[in-house]
């Protein structure tokens, strides 16, 4: 059985590779329990948890599995995680696979996923929200699925924004890469908004967006937190990667029910649909999609699998 280090994963995956990966494993079958959470000290002084996350296809089995100490003091984390792998014909153990790198890839690769099946054809400007660790692997992703030509990209703290711009410059030197501080003026102006943020209001709101944009938003899984306003749910073609999840954690979607202005219904599909070809996606220039992500278990699979297969070849 490997070890896969958080080093090899970046060795080993790339972009749009893993996304041309979920794709095809979304189209495919597979299964996925709900994942599941548990609260160490229930009832407690602490929210630290412990949590699983399952699911399998025709090739492989996985499992992430996943520490969340929030108080965690030097030299510890805060959270640790490992995807491990099965064969799935034999059951066999194959790897164990370093699980916080395999989440920043398949994170950004449904990004990108949603980018290439809902963005337009002719899409070239992006605007980045969030200088997390995230950042760089999204505007990767979407740099891989689109011909960008410009890409903004805001935070919080402009620092942090113009070194994620001035690092990402470095790496894609055909495009223009900027940090912003006028977020209206750059939804304005963008065809492809994805937000990435800590955000418990909403950083993009519906006015600002213009017809024929694609957004994506990935930050918040809190039923009642949101990082985009009621406006744009209301106004946009909405997807999610999962009803499920969606429905228990996704408040940009929940608030505007609870408000009584969306419904359920309101979802036009899920990942698995989009891939398989059976949901309608984008239908013309004029439309705005909105993509919600919580993410999924699969994933995990998927991008740990890649990394296996790939470090397995030398």
């Amino acid at each position: 059985m490997k070890v896969i280090s958080a080093e090899e994963v970046h060795q080993a995956l790339s972009f749009p590779a893993l996304v041309d990966a979920l794709q095809q494993a979304y189209a495919g079958n597979y299964s996925m329990p709900p994942r599941q959470v548990f609260l160490l000290d229930e009832g407690g002084s602490t929210n630290d948890a412990f949590a699983v996350l399952p699911s399998w296809s025709d090739q492989l089995i996985a499992v992430k599995a996943f520490t969340y100490f929030p108080d965690a003091q030097e030299p510890y984390k805060s959270l640790y995680s490992k995807v491990m792998l099965f064969d799935r014909e034999h059951g066999e153990p194959l790897a164990l696979v370093d699980g916080t790198s395999v989440t920043f890839w398949r994170t950004a690769g449904i990004s990108g996923l949603a980018t290439r099946l809902l963005a337009r054809e002719n899409a070239e400007t992006m605007l980045m929200l969030g200088t997390g660790n995230l950042a760089p692997y999204i505007i990767r992703a979407n740099a891989s699925v689109r011909d960008l030509k410009k890409i903004m990209v805001w935070g919080r703290t402009r620092s942090k924004a113009e070194e994620i711009a001035a690092m990402m410059a470095g790496e894609l030197p055909g495009i223009e890469i900027l940090a912003i501080d006028d977020r209206q003026s750059a939804c304005a102006e963008a065809d492809i908004v994805v937000a990435a943020t800590g955000a418990h209001e909403p950083v993009v709101l519906g006015e600002w967006i213009q017809p024929g944009t694609h957004t994506d938003f990935i930050g918040n899984h809190h039923a009642n937190k949101r990082e985009c306003d009621t406006d744009l749910i209301v106004k946009s073609k909405v997807y999610a990667d999962s009803r499920v999840n969606a429905f228990k954690e996704a408040g940009e979607i929940l608030v505007p029910i609870e408000e009584g202005v969306f419904s359920r219904e309101g979802v036009v599909a899920e990942l698995a649909e989009m891939c398989q070809g059976s949901a309608t996606l984008r239908e013309s220039d004029e439309e705005i999609t909105l993509f919600k992500s919580i993410g999924m278990a699969m994933s995990d699979l998927v991008g740990a699998g890649l990394a296996y297969r790939t470090v397995s070849k030398g």
